[in-house]
């Protein structure tokens, strides 16, 4: 799928969950305790990088082909007749083309309403799996980040994140990525290394203009 998978709830905890007050922060390091260890985690990324994220990217597209591939042959439709239009301009009678133009016009909205039904239907489907995989992850992290001494870790992939810089020390991505598949084995079969990323949806044919003379 490019699959947008997409969970503005379980992104945020990933977040906040980590961050402590900042007063306590500033009186770590005034005290000469130990310093602040931050990291930076692409959430996003983290999840579809995941053998199960790959697993689920993949059943995605092969769940929501038919519907693809029907609206692609409605689009195609369109076209045609929009082709035929054109190269009957002066040899159509009038009722022929304002009978095409009817035709174009029922399968434009067709085309329309598909669409939006594919889009409602993806939506809903990456956010499911979003929230699964999401709620693991959480998991896998707040172990990690507890056993590597990390004070806050931030989401970069975050809508609005704080985040302007991370080295590449400080990206715990891969780590995370590698625990999660480690505590959380696909069952199945490994998914193909040539999967899609999740963070878009099918490509879907846009709506067409209705045919005119």
């Amino acid at each position: 799928m490019n699959v947008n998978l997409r969970s503005k709830g379980t992104l945020a905890a990933v977040a906040l969950i980590f961050l402590s007050p900042i007063s306590g922060l500033r009186a770590q390091s005034t005290a000469g305790a130990a310093p602040v260890k931050i990291g930076v985690l692409n959430v996003r990324n983290a999840i579809v990088a995941t053998a199960e994220g790959k697993q689920a990217q993949a059943q995605l597209q092969s769940q929501f082909a038919p519907k693809q591939n029907d609206l692609q042959g409605t689009q195609k439709q369109i076209e045609d007749l929009q082709r035929r239009l054109n190269e009957g301009a002066r040899t159509l009678s009038d009722d022929e083309k304002g009978k095409m133009q009817r035709q174009g016009e029922l399968l434009t909205r067709r085309l329309q309403r598909g669409n939006d039904d594919l889009n409602e239907e993806l939506n809903a489907a990456q956010t499911d799996i979003i929230d699964t995989i999401g709620r693991k992850m959480l998991d896998v992290l707040d172990r990690y980040a507890r056993e590597n001494g990390f004070t806050v870790v931030l989401d970069t992939s975050a809508q609005g994140s704080p985040v302007v810089y991370g080295s590449s020390q400080s990206d715990v991505t891969q780590e995370i990525v590698k625990l999660y598949d480690q505590a959380y084995p696909v069952k199945g079969g490994s998914p193909a290394a040539s999967t899609p990323a999740p963070a878009s949806r099918p490509a879907t044919p846009a709506p067409a203009k209705k045919p005119t003379p």
